[in-house]
C-alpha cells in the first residue's frame, strides 16, 4: 500500500487508525516518521514519503515520533493473509528467528538463501532481516523501559543488544532520546510497576477496531485444557513454552485493546510472548477488509453486523494446536478438554503460578516422544494418528511453525493416517492462520449455515462459499457465534 502515493496521504489526511501498521509517514523536513493517524498537523505532500515499515523508516533515517508512537502500533496485517516467503519470513521474524537462529537459519526455514532473502525483503519491505529485527529490539527495550524498573543494562541484554553501547546508540538514533528520558517521561503516564524474570510485566497489545472480543474470548475459555489455560477474574490465561524458558499470560480484553499481563520465566522471551499472544487473538486482522466482502452475502450479512469485527481463535504454537484438533476429532469439546489435560498432566513441564490454577505448559514434540498409549483413552485408530503425527512432527515429515507454507503443510497432513480434510482445514485457520481456510464438513458450520438459509451440503456450502473469499476463516467464525455452545459465552457462564 506504501506505493500508492494518493490513497496513503489521504489515509494521512483523515487521520484514520485503520491504516496504522500498514504503513508510516516519514517527513523530511523534521527526520520523524508517524502512523497515519498522527494528530500533528499534515505536512505538504513534497516534504512526506511513505515507508512500509518502522524498519525501513529507521533505515532511511528517520525517528520515530513521540506522540503516536508509530513502532508500537499493530502489526501489519498483510503478512497475516499472505503465504508468499516474505510473508512467512515476517512472521517468523516476528517471532524471534533471527536472534534465535540468525539470518541463515531464517532464510532456510523461509527455504531460500540468506542473499535472495535479503534482496526480497528489501525490495518489498524496505529492509533486511538484521534491520527488522533491529526495530524490533527497540520496540522490546521501550516496552522494558516504559513500564518497568529494571536497570538498563538488564533491558539491554533482555532485549537482544550485544552490548549496552549498542542499546544506547540503537535508542539515540531510533528514538531521537536516551532511554533515561524515555523513562522519566513514561512516568508520568498509568502504567502499572512491574519488575524482572519472574515478576510482572504489564502493557496493553493495540488493536484495529472494530473488536468482537467475545467471540474469540469465549472460543479459548470454552476449549480451555486443564492445567495449561483457564479463566479467573475476567482474564483468560494460559501458560506459555517459550525460548528460554515458560511464561504465564493473562489477557483481558477491552472494546480497543487487550490489557496483557505476562510472568516470564526469562524476560529475553518478551517479544517471542507478544508475538505469540497477539498471534493467539489474531490482533493484527484488517476487520474492515473482511466486513466488506462478508457483507456484501445478503445471507451472511445480518451475522457479521451484528458483531463486525471477529477474531480467530488461534494459538500460542502450531505444534500444539495439531495434537489438540486430532484429539478433538469426533468427540465433545469437553471430552477433548479432558484427553488434553491428561497429555498436560502427564508431560507438560511444571509451572508455578501463585495467582491462579495453572500447573504445567502445553508438552513439545519431544517431550510426547515416548508417550504411554495408557495416556491417550480413545479409539485405537485415533491413538495411531496422534503416535504417527507426533513422530511425523518430530521426524521433519512435517513441518508447522509461523513460517511454513500453507498449502505444502496441507498436503503433509493429509498424507498422514486419520487425518482428513476437517482436521487440515481447522489446522490451517487456527494454527497456521489461513485466512482463507475453510473446514466445509464441520458440523457447526453446516448447523450454523441451514439456520441461515445457506446451504447445508458439503459440496454446495463450498461452492456457495467462494464469494467469501479470500475471508472464509472469519465467514467459520461469524457462522459459529450464532450457535447455542459454551465457546459462545463471555465471560463464561461457569469458569471451564
Amino acid at each position: 500500500m506504501h506505493d500508492d502515493f494518493d490513497r496513503c496521504y489521504r489515509a494521512v489526511q483523515s487521520k484514520d487508525s485503520r491504516f496504522d501498521g500498514w504503513f508510516v509517514t516519514a517527513v523530511k523536513t523534521t527526520g520523524i516518521y508517524c502512523r497515519p493517524s498522527c494528530p500533528v498537523r499534515l505536512p505538504l505532500a513534497r516534504n512526506v514519503r511513505f515507508y512500509p515499515s518502522s524498519a525501513a523508516a529507521q533505515r532511511a533515517g528517520f525517528r520515530a515520533c513521540k506522540r503516536c508512537r508509530p513502532d508500537a502500533s499493530p502489526g501489519s496485517p498483510e503478512w497475516n493473509v499472505r503465504g508468499d516467503a516474505v510473508a512467512r519470513a515476517m512472521r517468523l521474524i516476528g517471532d524471534g528467528a533471527v536472534d534465535r537462529e540468525g539470518v541463515t537459519g531464517l532464510a532456510s526455514r523461509v527455504g531460500y538463501t540468506a542473499r535472495q532473502l535479503e534482496r526480497m525483503l528489501q525490495a518489498e519491505v524496505g529492509a533486511g532481516p538484521l534491520a527488522l529485527a533491529r526495530a524490533q529490539r527497540v520496540q522490546t527495550a521501550r516496552v522494558l523501559i516504559e513500564t518497568t524498573d529494571m536497570a538498563f543494562s538488564d533491558i539491554a541484554f533482555a532485549a537482544g543488544f550485544a552490548s549496552i553501547r549498542q542499546f544506547n546508540d540503537t535508542l539515540r538514533a531510533a528514538c531521537d532520546t536516551t532511554p533515561t528520558a524515555l523513562r522519566a517521561k513514561a512516568s508520568r503516564r498509568d502504567w502499572s510497576a512491574s519488575a524482572p524474570d519472574g515478576q510482572a510485566l504489564s502493557l496493553r497489545l493495540p488493536v484495529r477496531t472494530p473488536f468482537a472480543y467475545e467471540g474469540v474470548f469465549g472460543h479459548l475459555a470454552g476449549t480451555a485444557v486443564p492445567g495449561c489455560e483457564e479463566v479467573r477474574d475476567g482474564a483468560f490465561r494460559r501458560t506459555l513454552r517459550l525460548p528460554s524458558g515458560y511464561g504465564v499470560v493473562s489477557l483481558t480484553p477491552q472494546p480497543d485493546h487487550v490489557r496483557c499481563t505476562l510472568v516470564l520465566e526469562h524476560v529475553r522471551d518478551l517479544s517471542t510472548a507478544i508475538a505469540r499472544c497477539r498471534r493467539l487473538l489474531d490482533l493484527d486482522a484488517d476487520p474492515e477488509a473482511v466486513l466488506d466482502v462478508l457483507g456484501a452475502d445478503a445471507d451472511l450479512s445480518p451475522v457479521v453486523s451484528k458483531a463486525p469485527g471477529q477474531r480467530i481463535p488461534r494459538t500460542v504454537d502450531e505444534e500444539e494446536l495439531t495434537v489438540r484438533a486430532v484429539l478433538g476429532q469426533q468427540v465433545s469439546t469437553k471430552a477433548a478438554r479432558t484427553h488434553a489435560g491428561r497429555l498436560v498432566a502427564a508431560y507438560g513441564t511444571p509451572v508455578a503460578d501463585p495467582h491462579g490454577g495453572l500447573t504445567h505448559t502445553f508438552p513439545s514434540t519431544a517431550q510426547l516422544a515416548d508417550i504411554d498409549p495408557a495416556h491417550l483413552a480413545v479409539p485405537a485408530t485415533r491413538r495411531r494418528t496422534v503416535t504417527t503425527l507426533i513422530e511425523a512432527l518430530a521426524g521433519g515429515e512435517l513441518t508447522l511453525n509461523p513460517g511454513c507454507d500453507w498449502q505444502q503443510a496441507r498436503q503433509q497432513l493429509l498424507a498422514l493416517p486419520g487425518i482428513g480434510p476437517w482436521t487440515a482445514e481447522i489446522v490451517a485457520m487456527r494454527g497456521l492462520g489461513d485466512p482463507d481456510a475453510f473446514p466445509a464438513g464441520d458440523l457447526g458450520v453446516r448447523l450454523a449455515a441451514e439456520q441461515l438459509g445457506l446451504p447445508g451440503d458439503v459440496r454446495e456450502l463450498t461452492t456457495h462459499s467462494a464469494r467469501w473469499r479470500p475471508w472464509r476463516s472469519y465467514a467459520v467464525q461469524h457462522l459459529w457465534t450464532t450457535l447455542d455452545h459454551s465457546v459462545n459465552h463471555w465471560p463464561p457462564k461457569e469458569t471451564p
